[in-house]
């Protein structure tokens, strides 16, 4: 019965959409206890995280807010001079983190990098995954994971020493899917830039790469399926579930494409975090599978910075959304040359010229 009656408020929320958005925004927010799991007091796994708030350095200021009547677990992270006593203003960036991913792992070491260049910067968990609330958990359903980033936009703009009038927004792997999305009708933010974009919607329809285009109705049944399965059963099904203990070196490289592949020894191995799953609800695919990252994307008038590795086979989405962005002449397919499409989450070579693209693009269009 409990699963029922969430799933039912679930499904009045999706027929809400905006409205029901629009009567809950952020208004405040509370200072968080950080989830600590390994010797970073702060939980974070990326390399040259912040270890401590120290004066004249980049702070991290784990808060919590109310979306949707949903808590979502976010992280702040503020330049070394961040001082809004003064009256400085500050321009500030949202950042969306990849599909199963959480905010320690890439989004905060690019949020963090942004934060050293001058930004104040928002990292937060999806609702229903990583440690923001709601549940079934790992629901991913694209309205819920673009009101994500419209409730990281509210956060901005009533958060200490942030500029309204500058604000713009950085999406990875899903979440640039999902920030593109939002773009289209976020008129508070001035660009928006993406790294690695997956368009959640056309990959689960179509397969990776177009791969699974033959049994697309066999698996909205599936989904269906799912649905019923709730409804009868209490029972939420889950799909994409990845047992990370049992990955062994020869398993991994035996997967084909390069997403995949590198994407089990990120998160599987060397960036492995316990709230990091690639599980999400079947009945999710309902929803996804009827949904595009670039349908109506024309919406979006604002600069657009699209950042891909050359040798990624994830490319193709990218180059598909920038020439489908007609609405804005200020765009550009920026390319990572040799740059797989997980490695331009950790590569320092990788990484530097893609923070090196953010400061020149927001630094113009903020």
């Amino acid at each position: 019965m409990r699963y029922t009656i969430l799933f039912t408020a679930l499904c009045f929320m999706l027929m809400c959409g905006t409205a029901f958005a629009d009567m809950m925004p952020v208004r405040s927010f509370t200072e968080r206890q950080p989830n600590t799991h390994n010797d970073n007091p702060f939980g974070l796994v990326y390399a040259g995280a912040v270890t401590e708030n120290a004066n004249g350095k980049v702070n991290i200021h784990p808060i919590s807010y109310q979306l949707n009547g949903i808590t979502i677990a976010a992280n702040v992270y503020t330049p070394a001079d961040y001082d809004p006593s003064n009256g400085k203003k500050y321009p500030a960036v949202t950042v969306a983190h990849p599909n199963g991913g959480v905010k320690e792992q890439v989004a905060g070491l690019f949020a963090q990098r942004l934060a050293e260049a001058g930004y104040i910067t928002v990292a937060a968990d999806a609702a229903y995954q990583g440690e923001s609330g709601g549940t079934p958990r790992h629901t991913d359903i694209p309205f819920f994971r673009t009101e994500d980033i419209h409730g990281m936009v509210d956060l901005l703009t009533i958060y200490p020493g942030v500029d309204v009038n500058r604000i713009g927004m950085l999406g990875i792997c899903g979440g640039g899917g999902y920030t593109l999305n939002a773009a289209k009708s976020e008129k508070r933010v001035k660009a928006v830039a993406t790294l690695s974009m997956f368009n959640s919607g056309r990959v689960r329809r179509e397969g990776y790469m177009s791969s699974q285009v033959k049994d697309i109705q066999e698996r909205l049944k599936q989904a269906s399926d799912a649905r019923a399965e709730i409804v009868a059963n209490d029972k939420v099904l889950a799909s994409g579930t990845v047992d990370f203990d049992a990955l062994t070196d020869e398993s991994i490289n035996a997967i084909a494409n390069d997403l995949y592949r590198e994407g089990m020894k990120y998160y599987g191995k060397t960036h492995r975090h316990p709230n990091s799953t690639f599980e999400y609800t079947r009945v999710s695919l309902t929803e996804l599978m009827a949904w595009d990252a670039t349908d109506n994307i024309k919406l979006i008038n604002i600069p657009l910075l699209m950042m891909a590795g050359s040798a990624a086979d994830s490319l193709y989405l990218s180059e598909d959304a920038i020439e489908k962005a007609t609405g804005t002449n200020d765009k550009e397919l920026f390319l990572i040359p040799g740059a797989f499409h997980i490695q331009t989450y950790y590569v320092p070579e990788y990484v530097g010229k893609e923070i090196e693209k953010l400061k020149e693009f927001f630094g113009r269009t903020l």
